[in-house]
């Protein structure tokens, strides 16, 4: 059983130091502080835009929707002082803004919608076990800059900035092009973690439907990474050819990244110990041996960290030595391609970080990102709780008002999530729930009619 599926029988307050993401609050930060943050679930955080997300059309308006579908969503909370309350569920907007309000959690994660209203699964005890079991999920995706700390030297841990950013921004282009070209998926929101990382939903009706069985397969067409050699994720790239899909991602986004970005943001020629590491990729240690030498050999020579880069591309490419045409590749697989967590993706049962959330450590705010401009985004600039209030401050918003946001740094992002991601959701749930109550209206008249 794992953490995410454990059920504490006697009380859904928990000390959990082993929740989901759960980490010991920063109190010190000027980021961070747990009256601010009242301030923010009182005035910006935007409750009745993630009830419509997460209602998907069902909203009580259509009589088709099921307005049960809300309540049967989980959601979690992590308190002050670690406590950590799961199978959280709410009858409407209302209530979730009540609940936040008057909790004031320091992280919101969104899980599964269940069979049955998760708050209640107790009484449901004694009835299975099939009875209280994860019925719809939103196909996720978490990848975290920690995945590439072996070939990031800018950063490490926690730390991302603006010469490695562009890793994340690779896994962004990458996995939203498939998602969308290889699978047909159409709504899709990437959304900063507010610390070191990236989180994808998949939003399509036939995404959050996916069984089990089927996330797994989608999740194994993103992995190449077969295990780690001197201390690099080595990408295994079988076949005598590329697959078309990591093929594209290669002449598209990898290669281009890689010689004009990660080169010199990383200085992976210019320093020892670096280029070793890719020279040990090589698996003809004479070849890798004689270029090592020939570096060593011109250390006060101009050749540029590009021009390395040049002379070992020829000599693998040259076809002088036997089977090593594919280096070019797995090298700059190894070094670009995404590191995403495969568990996240493959269950229906786990919980990911809600959107607009404040992350504890950084008093950054879980912001969307548009993928087509991912390359401009700047983690480091994000909006942070205490520049939203005092930006609040600076407008003068005293009373409440609504779309007190618009006053602020937060405005830009709220207006793209619904705009670009909400708004064509809504439309297409409505499409979807119409054709459906159609099909069987027709189908009840036919039935009534004896045809």
């Amino acid at each position: 059983m794992t953490k995410e599926e454990s059920i504490n029988e006697k009380d859904d307050m928990q000390i959990d130091v082993h929740a989901p993401g759960n980490q010991q609050l920063n109190k010190d930060s000027h980021e961070f502080s747990f009256d601010h943050l009242k301030v923010y679930y009182g005035k910006l955080f935007p409750y009745s835009d993630i009830f419509r997300w997460m209602s998907y059309g069902n909203d009580g308006k259509h009589p088709a929707c099921d307005e049960s579908y809300f309540s049967r969503r989980e959601f979690s909370f992590t308190l002050e002082n670690d406590v950590y309350l799961r199978f959280q569920s709410f009858k409407s907007a209302a209530d979730l803004e009540n609940s936040i309000k008057e909790k004031c959690p320091s992280k919101i994660d969104i899980g599964p919608v269940y069979s049955i209203d998760p708050s209640k699964r107790h009484a449901y005890v004694q009835a299975g076990n099939n009875v209280f079991t994860p019925v719809e999920r939103e196909l996720v995706f978490d990848i975290d800059i920690t995945e590439y700390d072996d070939i990031r030297y800018c950063c490490s841990g926690s730390d991302i900035c603006l010469n490695c950013w562009p890793l994340m921004a690779i896994a962004i282009k990458v996995i939203d092009t498939a998602l969308k070209d290889d699978f047909g998926f159409n709504h899709i929101l990437w959304v900063y973690s507010g610390r070191r990382g990236v989180h994808c939903w998949v939003c399509d009706g036939r995404a959050r439907r996916l069984s089990n069985e089927v996330r797994s397969s989608i999740t194994d067409y993103f992995h190449v990474y077969k295990g780690s050699e001197n201390g690099l994720k080595k990408a295994s790239l079988t076949g005598l050819a590329l697959h078309p899909f990591l093929a594209r991602a290669y002449t598209d986004v990898l290669l281009d990244y890689f010689e004009r970005t990660l080169i010199h943001n990383q200085k992976l020629f210019s320093v020892e110990d670096r280029y070793e590491k890719i020279l040990d990729i090589i698996p003809d240690k004479s070849v890798a041996s004689e270029i090592h030498e020939k570096w060593q050999g011109n250390k006060r020579s101009s050749t540029s960290e590009e021009g390395r880069w040049d002379q070992l591309k020829s000599m693998l490419q040259s076809g002088k030595h036997k089977g090593l045409r594919r280096c070019v590749e797995e090298i700059v697989f190894s070094y670009t391609f995404p590191r995403i967590d495969m568990e996240v993706s493959k269950h229906m049962n786990h919980l990911l970080k809600a959107p607009f959330c404040v992350h504890p450590k950084t008093g950054r705010v879980c912001v969307p990102i548009d993928p087509k401009h991912c390359d401009d985004f700047d983690p480091t600039s994000v909006p942070t709780l205490s520049l939203l209030l005092e930006e609040l401050n600076a407008g003068g918003v005293l009373m409440d008002v609504e779309n007190d946001w618009e006053k602020t740094s937060l405005d830009q992002s709220i207006r793209f999530f619904r705009s670009s991601f909400l708004q064509p959701l809504m439309k297409s749930c409505k499409e979807e729930m119409e054709s459906s109550y159609s099909a069987k209206v027709q189908q009840s008249n036919k039935t009534y009619l004896g045809w």
